[in-house]
């Protein structure tokens, strides 16, 4: 390790109470902007999950839909039968959608409410923690999260559609920061909603080998007024929807922690430069070129920043463990382009808050800074 190095690290370790409050202090700001890009990339994801996990390998929907977020989509029941005869596709599962709020006692959800057949291939709950995956009539299948905050149980009473159904199975994984999805009976989802013979979307299951792009490419040829998409095309619609809503509001609090960061590592460096005027006059004194104490605030900067970022970061993880066990229906998902982002930010930080310290070194006198230590 270089001697620059040696004295950088020096200064930042040579008193643990400022060492700690300063990575203490960095360690906070840059966690606020790995929060805030983990959260919104766990919103993301949460409002995917059901697309991810109702086993389709192209979905169907009315023409000009491509997501299911904020949108409606309704097709006339022969197109079920119009998409399993398109070439490519192995089995298809029509199910109804509409966004609607279901209750229980005193406590409401905004839910994606999903209708299904008798026996769907696709499209069920993916992880059930107690009762039935499927609904049969009168019945409902909601979060085991949300039946826990409203109280009920198996056999408790569910408002939904505007109708009241009997819970017939608790699922998991199927709730997020901004809604649920709840599942009933295609037979009742459509009594509820006037009995129209529609259907919302049609998830379609490829043969081995094909090619979702190209079977959906396929089928939006052969059958008239559908958008076909292959489940991760699907997948990308609705996370761009989430992110073109909420991006300006996720960069406005992002730049405010990039620049409580900056104003926390400038303020450490700056205390810390200060503290050991006479040490670089004796520098200066004993024939040390300003590239050499230039360096050394440039490695202490950065040494604090690089710590500050690995707590804040362990911190961070941390963090989207406990919110995770305390089902909160919120997910922190810290991807790895945020964590190049904030570090990159990091490093910049560090050397901008090294900027007026090195203007005060390259200005010192060695004569005066002894004149004072000697009157002190």
């Amino acid at each position: 390790m270089s001697a620059t190095w040696l004295l950088a690290r020096r200064n930042l370790g040579g008193n643990r109470v400022r060492l700690l409050a300063s990575v203490g202090g960095v360690a906070l700001a840059l966690s606020l902007s790995l929060a805030l890009d983990a959260i919104h990339a766990g919103v993301a994801n949460q409002l995917t999950t059901y697309i991810d996990e109702a086993g389709a390998d192209v979905w169907v929907s009315q023409s000009g839909v491509r997501n299911l977020h904020m949108v409606s989509s309704w097709l006339p029941d022969e197109v079920v039968s119009e998409v399993q005869a398109v070439d490519g596709v192995a089995e298809v599962t029509p199910i109804l959608y509409a966004t609607d709020t279901i209750a229980a006692r005193d406590e409401r959800a905004v839910a994606y409410v999903i209708g299904l057949p008798a026996d769907p291939a696709m499209g069920r709950p993916w992880r059930i923690v107690e009762g039935s995956d499927v609904p049969s009539a009168g019945e409902v299948i909601v979060d085991a999260a949300f039946a826990e905050r409203a109280g009920v149980a198996i056999g408790g009473s569910v408002t939904v559609l505007g109708g009241t159904s009997r819970v017939a199975g608790l699922s998991q994984g199927t709730a997020s920061l901004l809604n649920s999805v709840a599942f009933v009976s295609s037979d009742d989802f459509r009594a509820m909603r006037g009995g129209a013979p529609l259907v919302s979307y049609v998830l379609a299951r490829v043969d081995p080998g094909a090619d979702p792009e190209a079977v959906a490419a396929d089928v939006e040829r052969v059958v008239p007024g559908v958008t076909a998409q292959s489940a991760a095309a699907f997948s990308v619609e609705e996370r761009r929807l989430v992110m073109d809503m909420s991006a300006e509001v996720i960069s406005i609090m992002n730049v405010v922690g990039f620049v409580v960061g900056l104003a926390v590592v400038a303020l450490t460096v700056y205390v810390a430069t200060l503290a050991r005027r006479q040490e670089y006059g004796a520098l200066k004194a004993l024939g040390a070129r300003n590239r050499y104490l230039y360096g050394v605030v440039l490695g202490q900067a950065f040494l604090s920043v690089a710590v500050g970022f690995g707590v804040g970061l362990a911190f961070t993880a941390g963090l989207g463990l406990a919110i995770a066990q305390a089902s909160l229906g919120l997910e922190l998902a810290l991807t790895a382009s945020s964590i190049a982002r904030v570090g990159v930010a990091a490093a910049v930080i560090a050397g901008l808050a090294a900027i007026l310290p090195i203007r005060q070194i390259a200005g010192l006198d060695p004569a005066v800074v002894f004149r004072k230590g000697a009157a002190s």
